[in-house]
């Protein structure tokens, strides 16, 4: 027999290889989709918004869920977008059935499509940041195979349907950041297989339903920047799978239940700027692995807790803005100088020294802010400044110099008096109309302080991080290409760049001229788009305080500019009575947090203008002038009316029952009984008269009496003045005179009480 050449016998071999190769390709190639779910494909595209969306043969599925790894729009690879996947696994492999549509990051202008219905076999739909409107259809209930529905980033407007709840296979759930309102349906506690509800940033209102309770396989909840009413309920307790909650500015009042501390798995908790003024204790967290744990202004009064220092997990620690009283624990310095690398204490009334160690922590990747606390900050440590690393000290302790500047401040010099200044926040310096910006482009930071010595007298403190920020955070952002319609403005340089905060920002004045005047904020959204993409769906809202007084809540700089890249100036008066002015922006959990991407939010001021108010008629001069000579003539008048009426030349006369008199007669016995003996805790002031006491009169009538200081140069020629002045004088913002007492040497004026601060305060 002839032999078989071993070349032809390798050819063979390489050509049923070939074959069985191509046939197996046939063999899969002819796995294809039903007819109707390649028409229903066609139809859900022209309801998106975008025809031709999807391909129209019966291969039009992008990859197989073994492709995908678990049939997951999560897992995505690169940039996808638009990824139908399918199982081919029916039929011998020779039919498939779409499970996953995943269409991301279109900016489609469309609806949300009834008939997704027709896909039978649909288990996850992902139609994240697009510009889909209307409202979740109610079809979707009949969709009974579904487990995963993310809608976020979008405009869908109206509540959640009921049937929702129908579909009982349903274990992700997420509508953040789109306009949604109404009340949750109680129905939706029918979801047992719920592991994640993401509600963030719409207008949803009411109460939490009790049934939620029932969701016990929760294990992220997200409910920030809603209008929600009522207290935080104390089921969610019953979520024990819970791993991470976040109520940040949805409208829930405290306190913080304290069932809170049985939710062993929790390691991400997020509460801030609750509704009410309803005091709360810190929650008991001790078992958990914590590691976010920000609760901030939350109106938690109380010490702080000493098991923080051994939560060995933490890595971001924000108590700020609440009512914290004592000291540093010691056991916070492992914390502070080795674990957390951000730590946020601002904003409380925390005392006690300040640990050498916690400033000079050799790694300088943590952040440390305790700026507006009542700390007792060494000499040393105030001739450092208010920035030491990455430690921010501004206005972290009481002590203030003779020019009303915080102590840390104290070695700036007033050389002059200034009564304006203006900053281009997060620019260059410019001169726009004449009038000169400083410079503002100091990078920023997570605790950080910033004075240039250069410039005048003004600094600014900035407080927080972008907690989900992958990239290294941005503090002046600058203007989006997209964003064109600053460029015509002579002022357009104002608006290039801006400032921002994660949480709060301050600007802080000094060295000034006491008296009026006008606060012009400059604004503008420069970070979102200005366009027909998802990135002009972002909201910026924020607080605005000036002299720690709430003069804007919610501010929405797109709204009230009438557009994104538009600028707008707000004015506001300001009264400087100490020598110093401040203004902050404050983030309270409002607006969305991650368009067009994450870390997006919080204030932004693009510059400030402040200077004096000449708009006042008269001046303070003339009016103490007129006043002054209009005393002097009334003094003459009063002393016979206080001889008749028993302030001069008589003593212990008859003791008044009342008040209805302007000006009558009060005995010391009177007095003491009113003020419990001069008690020191209604000690109230003290002036170049003498002390000042809190009392009540038996009819409920609350009084402040003034008491002549046996150290005090003033005589019963100036008693009499005082007298005189007040009782001619009647105006709203006059204290009123109820009446006097002298008994022996002793001298006493009895006030109308004035609460909230002093008549300063309540004049300017």
């Amino acid at each position: 027999m002839k032999k078989t050449s071993p070349y032809i016998s390798f050819f063979l071999v390489l050509f049923f290889v070939f074959f069985a190769f191509c046939f197996s390709s046939l063999a899969f190639g002819q796995a294809t989709l039903p007819q109707d779910e390649v028409e229903a494909l066609n139809d859900i595209a022209k309801t998106l918004g975008k025809e031709n969306l999807f391909s129209e043969e019966k291969d039009v599925c992008s990859s197989s869920e073994e492709e995908q790894s678990g049939s997951s729009c999560m897992m995505l690879k690169g940039n996808q977008t638009t990824v139908v996947i399918c199982n081919c696994s029916y039929a011998d492999s020779t039919l498939c059935h779409v499970t996953s549509l995943c269409v991301k990051r279109q900016s489609l202008p469309g609806q949300l499509p009834p008939e997704l219905v027709r896909l039978p076999y649909l288990q996850q739909i992902d139609l994240t940041y697009n510009l889909l409107n209307g409202t979740i259809p109610k079809e979707w209930g009949r969709m009974t195979n579904l487990t995963f529905i993310s809608l976020g980033g979008n405009r869908i407007t109206g509540s959640i349907p009921k049937e929702i709840a129908n579909i009982s296979t349903l274990q992700v759930f997420v509508v953040e950041f789109n306009q949604m309102s109404g009340k949750l349906p109680p129905e939706l506690g029918n979801l047992s297989q719920l592991q994640r509800l993401q509600i963030n940033s719409n207008n949803f209102t009411g109460e939490l339903p009790a049934t939620l309770a029932k969701l016990t396989s929760l294990q992220i909840v997200q409910l920030a920047d809603n209008q929600f009413s009522g207290k935080i309920p104390d089921f969610i307790q019953s979520w024990t799978n819970l791993q991470q909650l976040v109520i940040q500015g949805s409208g829930l009042s405290g306190p913080i239940p304290s069932g809170i501390s049985v939710l062993e798995h929790l390691n991400d908790l997020r509460i801030s700027d609750l509704n009410g003024d309803e005091n709360s204790s810190f929650p008991q967290l001790k078992n958990m692995s914590m590691k976010n744990l920000i609760l901030k202004s939350c109106n938690i009064n109380g010490t702080l807790p000493t098991y923080l220092g051994s939560m060995t997990s933490l890595q971001t620690l924000d108590l700020s803005f609440n009512k914290l009283t004592g000291p540093i624990p010691p056991q916070y310095e492992s914390l502070i100088t080795r674990l957390v690398a951000y730590m946020y204490l601002t904003g409380n009334f925390l005392t006690g020294d300040v640990s050498e160690a916690w400033i000079n922590t050799a790694n300088r990747k943590h952040y440390l802010d305790l700026s507006y606390n009542n700390f007792s900050i060494s000499q040393s440590q105030d001739n450092q400044g208010c920035q030491d690393e990455n430690t921010n000290l501004f206005a972290s302790s009481l002590t203030r110099n003779d020019t009303g500047k915080v102590s840390c401040l104290e070695s700036i010099v007033c050389s002059k008096t200034s009564y304006s200044f203006r900053i281009n926040c997060g620019g260059r310096k410019v001169t726009i109309n004449g009038k000169t910006y400083d410079d503002d482009t100091d990078e920023g930071g997570a605790a950080k302080f910033y004075h240039n010595e250069n410039t005048n007298y003004w600094a600014f403190s900035s407080t927080g991080n972008y907690l989900e920020s992958k990239t290294p955070p941005n503090y002046i952002p600058s203007i989006e290409s997209s964003t064109l319609s600053l460029n015509n403005n002579n002022d357009a340089e104002l608006y290039t760049n801006a400032r921002a905060s994660p949480v709060s920002l301050t600007y802080y004045g000094f060295c000034l001229g006491n008296g009026n005047y006008i606060v012009d904020l400059h604004f503008a959204e420069i970070v979102f788009t200005h366009d027909q993409t998802y990135k002009s769906l972002g909201r910026r809202i924020f607080d605005i305080y000036i002299q720690g007084n709430l003069v804007r809540k919610d501010f929405n700089i797109a709204e009230e500019a009438g557009g994104i890249g538009k600028k707008v100036i707000k004015s506001f008066n300001a009264s400087v009575i100490n020598g110093t002015l401040e203004i902050r922006f404050y983030w309270a959990g409002k607006g969305t947090t991650a368009i067009p991407q994450k870390s997006i939010y919080g204030p932004l001021i693009s510059a400030i203008s402040v200077y004096r108010d000449h708009r006042s008629g008269i001046s303070t001069a003339a009016v103490v002038g007129i006043v002054v000579a209009v005393a002097i003539i009334i003094i003459l008048l009063i002393f016979g009316m206080l001889w008749w009426k028993g302030c001069l030349g008589k003593r212990n006369s008859k003791e008044l029952k009342g008040i209805d008199l302007q000006t009558g007669m009060f005995s010391v016995r009177q007095i003491k009984i009113a003020t419990n003996n001069f008690d020191i805790i209604n000690k109230i002031g003290e002036g170049g008269f003498g002390p000042v006491y809190k009392g009540k009169l038996p009819n409920g009538t609350i009084i402040a009496v003034k008491q002549l200081s046996s150290k005090s140069k003033q005589g019963n020629r100036e008693f009499l003045n005082e007298i005189g002045m007040i009782s001619a004088l009647q105006h709203p913002c006059l204290v009123k005179l109820y009446g006097c007492c002298v008994e022996g040497d002793q001298l006493f004026l009895i006030y109308e009480y004035m609460q909230n601060n002093s008549l300063a305060r309540a004049l300017f």
